[in-house]
């Protein structure tokens, strides 16, 4: 796979003639590059701007490559940024930015995303205890921020605007860099966040100058942290506001590559800076704020008591959304069944946290909890969803001759239309979606079960591949097991990735396994997964209105082993097992059972009558063989009769 290519800008003004046609020069030099991040100002400093400005919103120019910004400010930004918000598209989180127009998207508040593999977090705004909706921050954006920072896996670029960091200029010997005055151009909250966070990139702006400091090491983790100020773009000391890197995604590479730091890697510069203060004016916020920022989006763990502000009663939104939490018992925030089950009905978080929810009509979710009624409703159609389900053992569908075993949690089956002979599905025997967000206990029988599979392959020569394809309104789920020669094992990673590439999609790996996964997986969304042999898993989650092949993984196998025709399972269906039934009416067993022992009885008299009048030297072995063989026939099958009526 090719690097990847990211270029980097600092404030834009709205100065989009300029940007655009400094990237497309670098682009025919350096590139291709697959995204341009904007930090600083985006939006223009005048109204003269504008209409240079909207001739890209409106469609008149064209945005080269996909645009990321976070500077959510300057003129013309609330008309064009409500009416992003607007967009059907844009409802609910999204942190991979809203889009704006073609290739334009806007990074609101803070959030993280991954951009072709690489983890980006960012933090858009000023500092205020205003609620205004455009150009600052909230506390709650801080909040998201310092949850991510427990988050597995390492953040490669974190965006922050308009501030730099305080302290970031300490123990610098570069020259370069006009002194900055910590009380006008810089933000301690900003230094708090990249000390938890800890990215391998930091991008600012805003500042006015370009300044790439000397890698920085950071406390309690492997790798360095690189931060790069950028100039405004048209500047006129003409100092650099356009970078370009290629950075190989973190979740891809080994420690011994993560933990290699430049010669002129200096100390933290964060580790003497005061921490921050809540602005002028700024108490705690109100429960009935009307800001419109995206409240209480993560649990915030124990780091949020440092910070001194509790969670209290919140409910921690990774809990609820997904139905587990990493940080377990050691959670600040509370973990309620009752409100995830309510979340996965459609309703509004913001009205299950604090009763109330400031979207108004522009919140796509339900802002009210349902009646008993309607929960015994919701079970009762689950009930007759388990009746009508191919995979529920309580179903008259289900197809029993195919079961090869029944557990506590789980049971397996060979597939109805296997793709090798000993393709084999584990299924819930519980009416569930995914294997994912099952509890703790279920994922320790899955996993040894998983284990026995391995063994038993292995013994054969074999590996077994896993794969499933999670939808979010699936039914049954059903995790797939499929055994390769142990010769194609090393293929399995490299052609799932060719067929994802194919496709127009990138496969993220997953080096801690299953755990890792369900601590990740948001089952509001839809998702595919394999195990490769080895332990690695490859995933993809499916956006909204993406086409996503439902039959990806067995396509992928087929392909491995030579057997496209066989990609689809209904060209390959087990044969169903018939039932065998009797010629002879039930109504007649009775009578039949006391013919049959009649004659068992008579041909049993007959032997013992020849046995007593017939002498030993005229009598015959094979007549005693027959006869006593037809009376022990005759007995036998009438005394099953018996036992069957």
């Amino acid at each position: 796979m090719a690097p990847l290519k990211i270029l980097l800008c600092g404030d834009v003004l709205g100065r989009l003639n300029q940007l655009f046609k400094r990237v497309s020069s670098v682009n025919k030099a350096a590139g291709p590059f697959d995204a341009l991040l904007c930090v600083g100002q985006f939006f223009p400093d005048s109204v003269e701007g504008i209409e240079e400005f909207n001739g890209y919103i409106e469609g008149r120019s064209k945005i080269p490559m996909p645009t990321y910004f976070i500077g959510d400010y300057g003129a013309g930004s609330p008309k064009i940024l409500s009416e992003a918000l607007k967009d059907p598209s844009n409802k609910g989180f999204k942190m991979e930015g809203l889009r704006v127009c073609d290739n334009l998207y806007w990074l609101k508040g803070s959030g993280k995303f991954s951009l072709h593999g690489l983890s980006v977090a960012y933090l858009s705004g000023r500092r205020t205890p205003s609620g205004t909706q455009f150009g600052t921050y909230s506390q709650d954006d801080v909040d998201a921020l310092r949850a991510l920072a427990e988050d597995p896996g390492t953040v490669d670029i974190f965006l922050t605007y308009p501030l730099w960091p305080s302290g970031v200029t300490d123990g610098t010997t570069s020259k370069a860099l006009v002194e900055i005055s910590d009380s006008s151009g810089s933000d301690p909250t900003v230094s708090e966040l990249v000390t938890e966070i800890k990215p391998r990139y930091h991008v600012a702006g805003t500042v006015g100058v370009y300044f790439d400091r000397e890698p920085y090491a950071n406390i309690d983790a492997l790798h360095a942290t690189r931060f790069l100020g950028l100039a405004p773009v048209g500047n006129k000391d003409k100092q650099k506001f356009i970078h370009a890197i290629s950075p190989t995604p973190a979740s891809t590479m080994s420690k011994t590559e993560l933990s290699a730091k430049p010669p002129n890697t200096t100390l933290c510069p964060y580790t003497n800076v005061d921490k921050a203060a809540p602005p002028d004016g700024a108490t705690k916020r109100p429960g009935d704020s009307t800001s419109e920022s995206q409240y209480w989006r993560y649990d915030v763990s124990k780091k949020k008591q440092k910070h001194g502000d509790g969670g209290g009663d919140r409910l921690c939104f990774k809990f609820v959304s997904s139905g587990s939490c990493p940080r377990g018992n050691q959670c600040q925030f509370r973990h309620d069944e009752e409100a995830s089950e309510q979340y996965s009905r459609g309703v509004c978080f913001d009205f299950l946290n604090k009763g109330k929810c400031e979207k108004g009509p522009d919140c796509n979710f339900k802002h009210s909890l349902q009646e008993e009624g309607d929960r015994s409703a919701s079970r009762a159609a689950s009930s007759n969803r388990s009746k009508e389900c191919w995979f529920c053992l309580s179903s008259p569908n289900v197809e029993s001759h195919l079961i090869t075993s029944v557990g506590e949690y789980y049971y397996c089956a060979l597939a109805k239309g296997p793709l090798t002979p000993d393709h084999v599905l584990i299924m819930p025997i519980e009416h569930t979606p995914n294997t994912l967000s099952l509890p703790l206990e279920c994922e320790k029988e899955l996993e040894r079960l998983q284990s026995s599979f391995k063994a038993y392959f292995k013994k054969q020569g074999k590996e077994a591949v896993f794969f499933e394809w999670v939808f979010k309104r699936g039914s049954h789920a059903n995790l797939q097991v499929v055994p390769i020669p142990s010769s194609r094992a090393s293929a399995v990673r490299d052609i799932f990735n060719l067929a994802a590439d194919k496709l127009g999609f990138k496969l993220t790996m997953v080096k801690e396994g299953r755990q890792a996964l369900r601590t990740q997986f948001d089952r509001s969304c839809s998702l595919f997964y394999v195990e490769v042999p080895g332990g690695d898993i490859l995933s993809h989650v499916i956006e909204e209105n993406e086409k996503f092949p439902s039959q990806f993984g067995r396509e992928v196998l087929a392909g491995l082993l030579n057997i496209a025709d066989r990609a689809d399972w209904r060209n390959c269906k087990a044969q169903s097992a018939k039932p065998i039934s009797s010629p002879v009416p039930d109504a007649w067993y009775p009578t039949l059972a006391v013919f049959m022992l009649a004659i068992g009885l008579v041909v049993t008299a007959s032997f013992f009558i020849y046995e007593a009048t017939s002498p030993r030297k005229y009598r015959s072995l094979t007549k005693e063989l027959v006869t006593g063989t037809v009376a022990s026939v005759f007995l036998t099958a009438s005394i099953e009769l018996i036992i069957i009526t």
